[in-house]
């Protein structure tokens, strides 16, 4: 039976994730959701753990809308940067340029040196994966247009941005979607630091425990009869099991 172990947006918060990953057991599918930069203290950090993880280990990650962000910023990054930077976008630069974060960004020449000094993590970045899915799952960073004939024809900007048409549409694909993106306390209208996945009768699960705002790294194992077990990380690094 097939295993999995899923990952909720870590936003550069390296210390979290490692403790998270304490509780993989090395055998099932790991599978990040998407959004591992921008906001925390350490993508770069974030990002070659990850990178490791899906060379050596065969973990899949999926590009979320902040991956999205930084390489459209890269590709264009006289017009794209205020947009990057307003979504906490210079704590990546800066990190992985070794810089201190609060360390002033130049858009064009941050871009130029990113690239000539972190071309690995770059290509690792334009690489990720929208969607993974499989007999009984669809993972995704956002979620997906549940108002199209075949879901499947969703764009990939939807994939990562989409929010109210798909937490409100109703799933009608037949499997369970497991997504990212937009953090659970918005999805419960709480504060920050709600331990609770987000579930629904029509089979979606939302995994963004905003761990970034103060709230928790979720990780969650599932296999064909669905979650076996579910794990969080709040910011004091204690690790907790549900």
């Amino acid at each position: 039976m097939a295993e999995y172990f899923v990952i909720g947006d870590v936003h550069g918060k390296a210390g979290m994730l490692e403790e998270l990953l304490h509780h993989w057991d090395g055998q099932a599918k790991l599978i990040f959701l998407g959004d591992l930069i921008d906001r925390g203290e350490n993508s770069r950090a974030v990002l070659e753990m990850v990178q490791n993880l899906v060379e050596k280990k065969g973990a899949v990650c999926l590009s979320g809308n902040h991956e999205y962000m930084f390489l459209t910023w890269l590709d264009n990054p006289e017009k794209s940067y205020d947009h990057y930077r307003r979504n906490g976008g210079d704590t990546t630069i800066n990190s992985i340029l070794g810089r201190p974060l609060d360390t002033p960004v130049d858009s064009v020449l941050d871009a130029q040196a990113i690239l000539d000094v972190a071309p690995d993590l770059v290509t690792f970045i334009r690489n990720m994966p929208f969607v993974v899915e499989t007999e009984q799952y669809i993972f995704v960073h956002a979620g997906v247009d549940l108002d199209l004939e075949d879901w499947h024809d969703t764009s990939d900007y939807q994939k990562v941005w989409i929010r109210s048409p798909f937490h409100e549409g109703q799933n009608h694909t037949g499997k369970t979607i497991v997504f990212g993106h937009t953090p659970t306390f918005h999805l419960f209208s709480e504060k920050p630091g709600t331990t609770k996945l987000w579930q629904t009768d029509d089979r979606k699960i939302g995994m963004d425990g905003g761990a970034v705002y103060g709230g928790v790294l979720h990780g969650l194992v599932l296999d064909d009869s669905g979650i076996t077990e579910h794990f969080y990380v709040p910011n004091d690094g204690l690790v907790a099991e549900d």
